[in-house]
């Protein structure tokens, strides 16, 4: 079998491969860092909703035993009054919006090229 020359590997997909490279190249990289940002954040947010659960579960029996109480109308009004960004007293879209430019700004503070970073932080927070 003789070996085939480079213009006989010549097709669509390695043309468009060749002209978009500077393009993908920029994209992979932050993609792959959301990605991976992405996936790091599934997994703390399961730790910390196991942990909130867990802690949640042990107040609320001690709520049931009798031996405390807990004004819960004043802990979701005191937890909307912190985590509410727009100050109408409720969580909305706009908040969460809010909290992921900052979130993003933090994560693709002087990275180069980070254009892919919120498609790949998506696909890894779905994944």
């Amino acid at each position: 079998m003789t070996p085939k020359k480079d213009d006989e590997f010549k097709d669509a997909m390695n043309e468009a491969i060749e002209k978009a490279g500077p393009v993908l190249s920029q994209l992979t990289f932050g993609s792959i860092i959301g990605y991976c940002s992405g996936a790091a954040a599934k997994k703390i947010g399961k730790a910390l909703a196991v942990i909130a659960g867990m802690g949640f579960i042990t107040v609320q029996t001690m709520v049931h035993a009798g031996y405390i109480t807990v004004d819960w109308n004043k802990v979701h009004t005191d937890t909307i009054a912190k985590i509410d960004t727009d100050g109408d007293g409720k969580l909305s879209i706009e908040d969460l919006k809010v909290y992921w430019e900052k979130l993003k700004k933090i994560l693709t503070k002087e990275i180069p090229s980070a254009g892919g970073f919120s498609l790949g932080f998506l696909y890894g927070l779905t994944s």
